[in-house]
């Protein structure tokens, strides 16, 4: 059972457990005594996003890390993506990032990377989580080997240089007018400077941090006030990303909603017909729309599923050879540029395909039309209500209702007591009355 890692990292209230600064020391202890290596002074970056708790928790983390004998690089506010490709350039052992993504500010997280940029395995976290419940005292550097921590100067320029070299060099956004919600979170500095010195006209909301406003009505999981600027300015094409930046949702010129299904698709079917897609198809979780199935079916294409959770999409990737993957929600991972899902090179790979076609964003992004889906979070205050036989009956009539022509997913979220209940199909009241059977059997049962 895992006590303190979810599905992506650690995640909390701020100074609640486990989002305390004790915990956060604890952490950093444990996961620095992990990856510390003996062959030299082992270093670990930190970034973060722009939360008033980022402050607490990146010294709390400092203080841990340097007590085990660790030299720690800041990075301040930087997308997670770029804490990543940072891990790798500067040689560290170890990256952090602090965020709870797209989560309220009052909530935050902490994410690992190793060596090579990937996050870390199931096994490895509970090994951390296994040492963080340990007496560390004989464990922690002597005096004359305690680490030190400096901030590192430039790490927005190279993280804008990469994203930029992740386009052909030839290929310009000049002409295009774009409007990029950077949700008051970590790329507020880095996303705007990257379009426009791809040479796009770029309108920037969401960049004015505070400390309190990140994800706040802005950014990928709140889209409106990015349609409302994309129409008031007639812009070409709206790029909303999260708190942390992993993740984008786009808004065509219409201002309507396209979301990482629909962005899968374009992405797949673009490298596919140049020849750069490999594997059999995509990797995308079992939340994904049977809509994207059928289409990448009917290009030859596999839609392989896993689990919900970025990490499982990529590690799925790296076993069986495939370099597009991602969710709904927006987290597009394109492996050959990136360890993670990256939204500003999500995006620059739909400006790519927008430009290549020479059409509106709305005809380029609009890929299939989606099979009825509905999804209900069921709140519970303890124990597993799965497990409940009355609810499991109410799942298997519901799998039995819906026949061949559809798909039930229920599953536990992973940060959250929350149950979610999600089905789809062709015959959408069917789903509707689905959904609403077992979402009041799962209600009734935790009570």
């Amino acid at each position: 059972m895992r006590k303190y890692f979810g599905t992506d990292g650690i995640r909390g209230k701020a100074n609640t457990h486990p989002m305390t600064a004790e915990v956060a020391l604890k952490v950093a202890m444990a996961a620095g005594l992990m990856f510390r290596n003996g062959h030299h002074r082992s270093r670990v970056v930190i970034g973060k996003d722009t939360r008033l708790s980022g402050y607490m928790l990146e010294n709390a983390m400092v203080a841990g890390f340097t007590s085990v004998g660790l030299e720690v690089f800041l990075l301040g506010p930087m997308p997670t993506p770029a804490v990543a490709m940072l891990t790798r350039s500067l040689r560290a052992d170890l990256g952090v990032m602090i965020s709870a993504s797209h989560n309220p500010f009052a909530d935050n997280g902490i994410k690992f990377f190793g060596p090579d940029g990937f996050k870390l395995s199931d096994e490895i976290e509970l090994e951390i989580e296994r040492l963080v419940d340990s007496d560390l005292t004989p464990r922690l550097a002597s005096a004359d080997q305690l680490g030190r921590a400096k901030r590192i100067d430039g790490v927005h320029d190279r993280y804008i240089e990469f994203a930029k070299r992740t386009l052909p060099r030839d290929m310009s956004l000049e002409g295009l007018r774009i409007v990029v919600d950077c949700a008051n979170g970590a790329a507020y500095k880095v996303a705007p400077a990257v379009l426009w010195e791809l040479g796009a006209e770029v309108i920037s909301i969401g960049v004015n941090p505070d400390g309190y406003n990140i994800n706040q009505d802005c950014g990928s999981t709140s889209t409106d006030a990015l349609a409302r600027k994309v129409h008031e300015v007639r812009a070409d094409i709206g790029i909303a990303l999260d708190g942390d930046a992993d993740r984008v949702i786009i808004v065509d010129e219409r201002g309507q909603v396209v979301d990482g299904d629909q962005l899968m698709a374009t992405v797949a079917e673009s490298w596919h017909t140049a020849g750069k897609l490999s594997g059999p198809g995509i990797v995308a979780t079992v939340m994904s729309n049977l809509g994207l199935e059928r289409f990448l079916g009917a290009r030859g294409l596999e839609l392989a599923r896993t689990k919900v959770g970025d990490r499982y999409v990529v590690e799925h990737m790296r076993a069986h050879g495939f370099n597009v993957g991602g969710e709904q929600s927006g987290h597009l991972v394109l492996s050959d540029f990136a360890t993670t899902g990256d939204g500003l090179i999500a995006a620059l790979q739909i400006l790519a395909c927008v430009r290549e076609q020479d059409r509106p964003v709305s005809e380029v992004c609009s890929k299939f039309v989606p099979v009825p889906q509905v999804l209900k979070n069921v709140r519970y205050k303890s124990g597993k209500p799965l497990e409940s036989d009355v609810v499991k009956s109410a799942i298997d009539a519901g799998r039995e209702r819906l026949g061949s022509s559809g798909r039930l997913v229920i599953r536990p979220s992973g940060t959250e007591p929350l149950i979610r209940v999600m089905a789809e199909g062709d015959d959408a009241s069917l789903v509707n009355d689905v959904v609403d059977e077992i979402a009041g059997v799962v209600a009734r049962s935790a009570a």
